[in-house]
């Protein structure tokens, strides 16, 4: 580390940040731009940024020594957390305070230190910003922890003004901007009211702090409906802080219509969208085979069993989706981990894809891929469901490249095409159930906005992490990670 901050480096990086925000820039490259700054200024190897919901942490931006780690998950309560939450706004700390697993891998690329910064709005810690450094090397400095903390203060500007921010839709950083959002203690009373709250509810702020909240709590991650005196409806949820040490209750007016009818009425449009067209290409097909046999030829014959074919395997998959993504506990990837070779796997993968992606894939592997520690029956599903995307948002032929790689701790296998690109602001809100870019009559493209979620939830039930990003050139890179065997 060098003995001072290198403020040119911070001045200049500033400027560069300023004018992209002035010529409409917003989300993640603003923040990745924000990193490069700190790394630059800081003299850090690597920096990255945690955003916190209730159900835990994510990086949602690395650079440098760290790139690997977007798209982790964190827990929500943890040695970092608690740190975090208490105490100084700025903390020196050895990368031990992190789990285990992280603190190895870290650890093995030769970084050992950190500096971290909370990123607060109106006292509700939203995120964390991370610089770190060699095992060898002290962080800690008044410099560098001010400077780290004037980043940090620019980090939460751009979510105060939501400016492409938050990166995740469904956590306390929206509610704090959007939704009425109260922080209530242990014994139940009401530390915290944002302006949201008074007009969701019509209780004012005075009437409520250090006293009990006035409707119920459902418990992390379930989502309740519960009617106010004057008769209207609010949806509420709710998540534990980071540490521990409160509980985050967000809510909002969600009419006469609960959310249980809503989510029901959306799984049956979903639904019969999507089932609609392989099932008339089957019965068309097969009521041309069984009223024309005899004046088919045998070519078309075989051509329209083969569509047959082709539209059974797709409602089959499908299918499969549908039911697994409403099975919240169910064993999607949850068989217990073992070693396997994640090339051999994915070459069996990529030869049961259907005819026309498995033309467009170009596999290019290492000799000497390590084992991976994981589930290897659930790799058809997680390969078919991103090359079945990257096929779906690329022009007809386009080449689909499967590559993998390996550091000390993961095996990586990646996904990349030449299509439409992912947009940053959407490249985690492409993994949330039934969620699609376009809606209404504006979309272009068939799906039913459930196969990114089904691999982020394959993965990481087994101690991996899946991302997405924009691909230099064009196009988006999907990776997914998962430990060595």
């Amino acid at each position: 580390m060098p003995e001072h901050p290198d403020y040119s480096a911070l001045l200049a990086g500033q400027l560069t940040v300023l004018e992209a925000v002035n010529s409409g820039e917003v989300g993640l490259p603003i923040l990745d731009r924000l990193l490069q700054v700190a790394a630059r200024t800081l003299g850090a190897p690597g920096v990255a940024f945690v955003e916190y919901a209730p159900s835990g942490g994510r990086v949602v931006a690395a650079i440098g020594s760290v790139e690997w780690a977007v798209g982790r998950p964190l827990p929500a309560a943890d040695r970092m957390a608690e740190q975090l939450l208490t105490g100084p706004r700025v903390r020196a700390l050895g990368v031990d305070v992190l789990p285990p697993e992280l603190a190895q891998e870290l650890d093995d690329s030769g970084l050992g230190q950190l500096l971290a910064a909370r990123v607060e709005i109106g006292g509700l810690t939203i995120g964390s910003l991370h610089a770190l450094y060699p095992d060898r090397e002290r962080p800690g400095s008044a410099a560098h922890q001010a400077v780290l903390g004037y980043l940090a203060a620019c980090v939460a500007h751009l979510y105060r003004d939501q400016a492409g921010l938050p990166v995740h839709g469904d956590g306390s950083v929206v509610a704090a901007l959007a939704d009425g959002l109260a922080i209530v203690s242990r014994d139940g009373t009401v530390q915290l009211w944002n302006p949201a709250a008074e007009k969701v509810t019509g209780l004012r702020v005075a009437d409520l702090l250090d006293r009990r909240l006035p409707f119920p709590v459902p418990p992390p991650g379930q989502v309740v409906d519960h009617r106010l005196p004057d008769g209207r409806w609010l949806k509420i949820t709710s998540g534990e802080l980071p540490g521990g040490a409160a509980r985050v209750v967000t809510f909002s007016d969600s009419g006469e219509q609960h959310l249980r009818d809503h989510d029901r009425d959306l799984f049956v449009a979903v639904t019969s969208h999507e089932l609609r067209t392989p099932v008339t290409v089957v019965k068309g097909y097969a009521d041309t085979l069984t009223a024309h046999w005899d004046s088919l030829s045998e070519s078309d014959r075989r051509q329209a069993a083969g569509a047959i074919g082709q539209r059974a395997g797709e409602l089959a998959r499908l299918v499969d989706r549908l039911l697994s993504s409403t099975n919240d506990a169910g064993t999607v990837g949850g068989a217990p981990p073992v070693p396997f070779d994640l090339a051999e796997a994915l070459r069996a993968a990529a030869a049961d894809l259907p005819a026309d992606l498995r033309h467009r894939l170009t596999i290019r592997l290492p000799e000497h891929l390590p084992k991976a520690l994981g589930n290897r029956a659930s790799l058809a599903t997680v390969l078919t469901e991103l090359v079945t995307n990257a096929g779906k948002y690329s022009p007809d032929g386009s080449a689909v490249q499967l590559t993998a790689e390996s550091d000390r701790r993961t095996v990586a296998f990646r996904v990349s095409d030449r299509g439409i690109g992912v947009r940053p602001d959407h490249v985690e809100r492409a993994f949330e159930r039934f969620w699609q870019a376009e809606s209404g009559d504006r979309r272009r493209y068939p799906g039913a906005g459930l196969g990114l979620y089904l691999v982020r939830r394959i993965i990481e039930r087994q101690n991996g992490w899946v991302s997405l990003r924009p691909r230099d050139g064009g196009g988006t890179v999907a990776e997914v990670r998962l430990p060595r065997g």
